[in-house]
């Protein structure tokens, strides 16, 4: 793959200041060390000050009146002794931990095996030149599933399809980045980043300690996104086809450019002949099998996904289906596991890609490797959120922010919304979708839940504004290789030029997606299964 040189750009304007700025920020890491440094001065001058406020649930036996919460210093004796003996416990209990791990597992074979890769581009070369546009965006937003093959398999195939159908290729580049980045939250099933953000909403409610008997499922936005993903589809189809393709102007290069040229991108996939054509039937039939087997565990009588006794103290009229299904749903992570373990075993099986049982090994080795960084993100978050709830300042903090907010008189969808433009703002400077929600789901879910709005709907709200400016910020990781796919069809095609072109696809999808949640909000549809936007906590207090 011949490699374009690459200059640095020089950016003025608001776009150089984003691109300074985040800069000069230290890495996540270090972010939640330093937020923990700030938090402790915090907490001991807040307990100095006798900051307090009143548990919105829970009320004191002696007077009968709401308990009153006060703020704990993290240098206590207790707050200290419990940061050094729990922290193996606070590391290992932090609840996306678990959940992504496990899907990782199952993903990583998927990945590596190569089923994601041709699945993708078998998706897209059987495209009809017409439905060109489209069918790109599609297969971009479900391949959010496959992670890293999303940016790196589809995007420069989607240039060579558009080079090859006579059209400008970065057009299909600007397309498909637009869905793989810009659409980063839209899908039609849940998946990994189900499994992160909603257990990093789990780890809030749990901190706050608002509702002991909250529980994430992994479905909680499964309505919303698929919602997204019908809404953002023509988004990106329009912007494509009637804003950024004019503005490219004609491609010249030809259709035979795509077929070779020093410096143009060869088709990533390696495999797109009868052999990845078995092994993705193969991978069709593993799929089935899983969709199956669950299928049995919820349909079939007496069977382990399905809580019958759920019911059994409710009556009738206010049982839901949903809490009988429960146990579904928080099986939903070990199916995606099995999921993708299996399709990509039935891949590397009939490709040849997998030859051995060790070869499946070595496939779930190398994707934990590849999580070696989460986790070290994962333990400075961890102790983060432990530590905000320790001092008692998350759950004071969303009190009397509730309670500010309450005061104005804005509309809960209207806090929303606000909630998702702050959201993309901070996405300019911190790239990890992980490390922005850990940071404000703290304060963000309960507060939100004392206004009535649901940890579902709260993580809803949060995944809107954090893919919009995805496609706009130079920190986002993978922008310097799509400057890079871009640089081989045009050579002179710099940073600036790159945000430029994905700019109205950010302002676009920024704009409907606060649409489509502040009226999903207003029309109070469910955001998934057992997932209503409305939320009361059990036994408040006036």
């Amino acid at each position: 793959m011949a490699q374009a040189e690459t200059a640095p750009a020089q950016n003025g304007g608001i776009l150089g200041w984003v691109e300074r700025t985040g800069n000069k920020l230290p890495d996540p890491v270090f972010i939640f060390f330093y937020l923990i440094i700030a938090l402790v001065v915090v907490s001991i001058i807040s307990a100095m000050a006798g900051v307090s406020a009143l548990h919105p649930t829970e009320v004191d036996q002696s007077t009968g009146a709401a308990m009153q919460i006060d703020a704990v210093s993290l240098l206590s004796a207790e707050n200290i002794q419990r940061l050094w003996v729990e922290m193996p416990k606070t590391f290992t209990h932090f609840h996306p931990l678990g959940y992504v791990l496990v899907v990782m597992l199952g993903a990583g074979v998927a990945e590596r095996s190569g089923f994601f890769a041709a699945g993708m581009a078998s998706a897209v070369k059987s495209a009809p030149k017409a439905l060109l546009t489209p069918v790109v965006a599609l297969v971009a937003m479900l391949g959010n599933h496959a992670a890293d093959a999303g940016y790196v398999v589809l995007i420069p195939l989607a240039g060579i399809l558009f080079a090859a159908a006579g059209r400008h290729p970065l057009a299909g580049i600007a397309a498909a980045f637009a869905g793989v980045s810009g659409g980063f939250s839209a899908n039609i099933s849940p998946g990994q980043l189900d499994a992160l953000l909603f257990g990093i909403t789990e780890e809030a409610v749990g901190a706050s300690a608002l509702d002991p008997v909250w529980t994430a499922n992994i479905a909680g936005n499964w309505y919303f996104i698929s919602a997204m993903t019908l809404v953002f589809l023509p988004i990106i189809w329009f912007v494509t086809d009637k804003i950024i393709e004019p503005r490219l102007g004609t491609w010249t290069g030809g259709a035979s450019a795509a077929a070779g040229g020093e410096d143009l991108s060869p088709d990533p996939a390696g495999e797109t002949g009868p052999l990845a054509a078995k092994g993705l039937r193969h991978a069709g039939l593993a799929a089935l099998l899983v969709v199956g087997l669950w299928a049995l565990m919820v349909f079939a009588p007496g069977t382990p996904l399905i809580d019958e006794a759920a019911c059994e103290a409710v009556p009738a009229s206010d049982c839901s289906i949903h809490a009988q299904l429960r146990p579904f749903y928080q099986s939903l992570v070990a199916a995606f596991f099995l999921l993708f373990l299996l399709t990509g075993w039935a891949y590397g099986r009939a490709t040849g890609a997998i030859k051995s049982h060790r070869d499946l090994v070595d496939m779930m080795a190398e994707s934990m490797k590849d999580m070696g960084y989460y986790l070290v993100l994962a333990f400075a978050a961890a102790h983060f959120v432990a530590m905000f709830g320790w001092s008692n300042l998350g759950l004071i903090t969303a009190v009397h922010g509730a309670a500010g907010i309450e005061s104005t008189g804005l509309p809960l969808p209207l806090v929303l919304g606000l909630m998702v433009l702050f959201t993309a703002l901070l996405n300019l400077f911190v790239g990890s979708a992980s490390a922005k929600w850990a940071l404000l789901a703290p304060i963000l879910v309960p507060m939100l839940m004392l206004l009535g709005i649901s940890p579902e709907g709260a993580t809803a709200a949060y995944r809107v504004g954090d893919s919009a400016t995805n496609i706009i910020t130079p920190l986002m990781v993978y922008f310097p290789l799509i400057l890079v796919f871009a640089q081989r069809w045009k050579k002179d095609f710099g940073l600036g030029s790159l945000t430029a072109m994905m700019l109205p696809y950010s302002v676009w999808l920024l704009v409907s997606g606060t649409i489509l949640i502040v009226l999903w909000f207003y029309l109070g549809i469910p955001l998934g299964p057992d997932a209503p936007v409305g939320y009361t906590m059990p036994g408040a207090t006036a």
